[in-house]
């Protein structure tokens, strides 16, 4: 099974959108509830940082026979010190993202607390892809 969702940037009204939608469709597939609560977290997270950080991006998700796989790709700035984005609270986030309640610096080490496997490319001036794996066998 093949998804993609488009993640616009700073609109946060549709923050959890690509989350959602897959967790139904992984309720549909009969996908543990505990592996599925785990992907939902590292999508969502994900997701929020496209729109708090980037100029946009998307969701791809493709679940394969042993696992599920999650791609978030922006379109830019990329991550300067992607060692500092790991580390628990800290953040970029604008005073406006804070004051909506988003960029406490969760959002990566949530994602890798989650994921089975992570791999983090990022260029600084140009964009970041994020791969998450979940094993559900």
């Amino acid at each position: 099974m093949h998804a993609e969702y488009d993640v616009p940037a700073k609109d946060f009204s549709v923050a959890g959108f690509a989350a959602s939608s897959i967790k139904q469709m992984l309720k549909q597939l009969g996908i543990n509830p505990l592996v599925i609560k785990r992907i939902v977290v590292a999508t969502f997270e994900a997701e929020v940082n496209v729109i708090a950080h980037s100029y946009g991006g998307k969701v791809i998700l493709d679940v394969e026979e042993n696992g599920v796989k999650i791609q978030v790709i922006d379109t830019g700035p990329g991550i300067p010190d992607l060692n500092l984005a790991m580390q628990e609270g800290w953040s970029t986030a604008s005073d406006e993202v804070r004051a909506l309640g988003y960029g406490a610096g969760m959002g990566l080490p949530n994602i890798k607390k989650n994921a089975d496997k992570l791999d983090i490319f990022t260029k600084a001036g140009d964009h970041t892809h994020i791969t998450m794996f979940f094993n559900i066998t």
